[in-house]
């Protein structure tokens, strides 16, 4: 009898030990090229190592993973575009939303580039080129923050390219979406991380074609579902996840995060 008990027992204690482990696992919403970058794969053994917390990544658009948030089917999300991210503040949905670091947008194209913008200061102005000349535009179409600002930008440019032979919306990823432009040999916008990442691995034959312009500055900000919305969140936890962000080792781990040829892809810039 008292072997069985003490049998129980273990079983009750391995039991509540699962549990407490389980607990101790967070969501994260996020967009495709901090997944596509490798950065994940960098950051994440560092905190789960130091706190217990494991980090489950769901990579898709900024939108997207802004609306997953807000469902409650996150705990943290790590985006980039930076109004929508302030408006779902103002709104309720997530709290304590941090600046955690930043890069830049850049156009790339076929190294021929046939709308000839190559050496071009302004985005905008390149993309009327591109219009002008009827040059393929593969566009992400999927309300990320890439695509947030590609079409923030065809706007200061006064266009409105939808419906356009030569506008092509794949409703896809970063990294397919740079496949698709090598494919058809056309142009598209890209975050600097994710085609430094993945332009050798994937054997892309495009080159940048224009980057340097104020416009094209992309910053990436974190922020934790509001618990009052959905009682069931990780507030804890993913304070835990954002308070590391933007501490000193969370912004020298970002920092140190680079590419195979030594390239830094993110800048760390905690407020």
């Amino acid at each position: 009898m008292k072997k069985i008990v003490l049998l129980l027992t273990l079983l009750l204690i391995f039991s509540l030990a699962g549990s407490a482990l389980a607990e101790r696992e967070i969501i994260c919403s996020s967009t495709t090229s901090t997944e596509n970058s490798g950065l994940f794969g960098y950051i994440l053994p560092i905190f789960e190592k130091k706190t217990g917390i494991k980090v489950k990544v769901v990579a898709r658009g900024t939108g997207a993973a802004i609306e997953m948030g807000k469902r409650g089917d996150a705990d943290v999300a790590f985006v980039h575009a930076k109004e929508q991210e302030l408006k779902a503040v103002e709104e309720g949905f997530f709290v304590n939303r941090h600046d955690v670091m930043y890069n830049d947008f850049v156009i790339i194209g076929p190294p021929d580039d046939p709308a000839k913008i190559n050496g071009m200061k302004s985005a905008a102005e390149a993309l009327k080129k591109i219009s002008d000349a009827s040059a393929t535009f593969v566009s992400r179409g999927d309300n990320s923050g890439t695509h947030t600002k590609e079409l923030s930008l065809w706007k200061k440019a006064g266009l409105e390219p939808k419906r356009q032979t030569w506008y092509l919306e794949v409703g896809q990823g970063m990294e397919k979406t740079q496949r698709i432009a090598n494919e058809k040999r056309a142009y598209t916008l890209t975050d600097r991380g994710t085609w430094l990442a993945t332009k050798d691995k994937d054997k892309l034959e495009m080159v940048i074609v224009l980057e340097g312009d104020p416009a094209l500055f992309n910053q990436y900000g974190v922020m934790a579902v509001n618990p009052e919305k959905h009682k069931h969140v990780k507030y804890n936890e993913a304070m835990e996840f954002i308070t590391w962000l933007i501490s000193k080792e969370g912004q020298a781990a970002i920092a140190f995060f680079k590419e195979p040829l030594g390239n830094q892809l993110f800048y760390p810039n905690e407020e």
